[in-house]
């Protein structure tokens, strides 16, 4: 027969698995020179995280081991649909960029971005785009690849162009009714659909307008670089790739897809089947064409432009491609070679290997969230927090730190909002409040997306964090403090409840009736 954990218990193997994870991760050099962390993949501190919670509970709590693998097992095959998808993602990214469809996007952004309003432009961009689709993982590996190009094109920084980006798709998937978390958190929580989205509209509209205000005040600072920088991206493109409007037919086969509601791993297989189409028309060969799908994409040209690091050998590039170059290409060799190593480094990624990490380290820390999930950790910390919760925004509160806790400790956005969600559905059923009242479910919804959906992506082993960064190029902890809107949302769902906006009552309630 197993134990129940106590809170002290609970507490303890929280901590010490967050400081096992910790300082695998980091890696920080002190005055002294010594360092502090080890600097290991995340996959690897989590494997002992898990071994020691799971050490806890077969020794201490005698949980079987039939019982923690299949607490284990049941949380990795939460995550199956999202495993698949990032297979196909890794097909999609390398398919799009052999048949020219990233290059072509980046290739016109050029034409008609500019520094001043592209991180306004790259929030826009996202959040229209999630909205059609209802996944942010979708935008980012698409429109998001592009944007990230564009900004490395312009001269800007990478990590605030990824913020904006992802602060874009996040909003967008978090009100889209296609997402499978806005669909998750109202049945979870025993609220409707569009009351759900209704509800969350109050706190994060307002969120996304002090987003955009950052998005055009920091515009307003960018420096980007010169029209000679900007016609050798192109000039260096045209030369590796087919850049044509013919391009543009792979992703808006996706987005007719996803306003016709179909789901998204069919409609990201059509997408791959029309760039596929589309390199073959263009002259690749099938062996070329389905090879990309597993190995992803490897430049001809531009590794070879990398290179070029005298004069000699960019004149004698520029001849060699003088189709593809202009006459505006007048940069020096130093910066033809850095601009040629840029471009390789962004369009050398895809297939299913580039993915194989990321799914590695999906099962890894599911496998820590369901030991943790399966012992009981997580619940007995949850229940304490709800004996000395006395307010409306106390109970608001514990309902996102909970939330925000399911996503370092059990690594996936579906358990932040299913594991808090049952935990404080019974809560928010039973809890009366002044006047009789008691809150109406969508307050519980609308707070599991507040902080589970939008704060996923902020945690490097999260699935969202590790998915995001591997498809962008840009570590977690470089673009988090630029994801103005994930970071910031619970903070304002939090503030507004504190000062009585936004508080939605139960229907059923007398008064309520009235």
């Amino acid at each position: 027969m197993c134990k129940r954990p106590g809170l002290l218990l609970s507490i303890f193997v929280l901590l010490v698995s967050a400081l096992i994870v910790t300082f695998g991760v980091v890696d920080v050099e002190l005055e002294s020179g010594s360092h502090f962390g080890f600097g290991l993949p995340a996959q690897v501190p989590l494997l002992f995280a898990t071994i020691f919670a799971a050490l806890v509970g077969s020794f201490y709590l005698k949980v079987s081991w039939k019982d923690l693998e299949k607490g284990m097992a049941g949380a990795i095959q939460v995550s199956i649909q999202a495993i698949i998808i990032l297979i196909l993602v890794g097909c999609l990214v390398g398919s799009w960029i052999q048949s020219g469809v990233v290059a072509t996007m980046i290739y016109y952004g050029l034409e008609v971005m500019t520094p001043r309003y592209f991180y306004l432009a790259s929030l826009i961009i996202s959040v229209v785009v999630a909205l059609a689709t209802g996944c942010c993982w979708t935008t980012s590996s698409t429109v998001g690849v592009a944007l990230i190009g564009i900004s490395a094109g312009l001269g800007l920084p990478l990590p605030i162009t990824a913020g904006f980006v992802i602060s874009g798709a996040y909003f967008g998937d978090k009100i889209s009714p296609l997402s499978d978390t806005t669909n998750l958190a109202p049945a979870v929580s025993g609220s409707e659909l569009f009351e759900h989205v209704r509800a969350m509209m109050i706190t994060t509209i307002p969120t996304l307008l002090i987003t955009a205000v950052i998005a055009f005040m920091m515009g307003n600072t960018a420096q980007g670089s010169d029209g000679g920088r900007i016609a050798l991206i192109q000039g260096m493109m045209r030369a590796e790739f087919n850049i044509s409007l013919w391009a543009f037919i792979p992703p808006m086969i996706i987005l007719t897809m996803a306003m016709m509601k179909i789901s998204a791993i069919p409609g990201i297989v059509a997408g791959i089947t029309g760039s596929l189409i589309l390199s073959l028309v263009r002259g690749s060969t099938a062996h070329e064409t389905l090879e990309v799908l597993f190995s992803g994409y490897v430049p001809e040209y531009l590794e070879t432009f990398s290179k070029a690091v005298t004069p000699e050998a960019m004149n004698e590039i520029l001849a060699t491609f003088s189709s593809a170059f202009t006459a505006e290409t007048t940069v020096t060799s130093e910066v033809f070679s850095q601009v040629g190593g840029l471009l390789t480094q962004l369009f050398t990624r895809g297939g299913m290997t580039s993915m194989l990490e990321t799914v590695c380290l999906i099962v890894v820390a599911l496998s820590l969230g369901g030991i943790m999930e399966v012992c009981g950790f997580l619940d007995v910390i949850l229940d304490s927090l709800m004996r000395h919760v006395k307010t409306v925004s106390g109970m608001i509160a514990s309902v996102l730190a909970s939330a925000f806790l399911a996503n370092v400790f059990l690594s996936e956005q579906y358990l932040s909002i299913i594991v808090p969600g049952r935990m404080f559905k019974r809560a928010f059923e039973e809890r009366t409040w002044k006047d009789g009242k008691k809150l109406a479910p969508v307050m519980l919804s609308r707070s599991l997306e507040d902080s589970g959906t939008m704060t996923s992506v902020l945690v490097p082993w999260n699935t969202c964090g590790v998915y995001v960064s591997s498809v962008l190029g840009v570590a977690t902890l470089d673009y988090l403090p630029y994801c103005f809107m994930n970071w910031l949302n619970p903070l304002v769902a939090f503030a507004l409840t504190a000062l009585g906006i936004g508080i939605i009552w139960r229907k059923d309630d007398p008064e309520e009736a009235a």
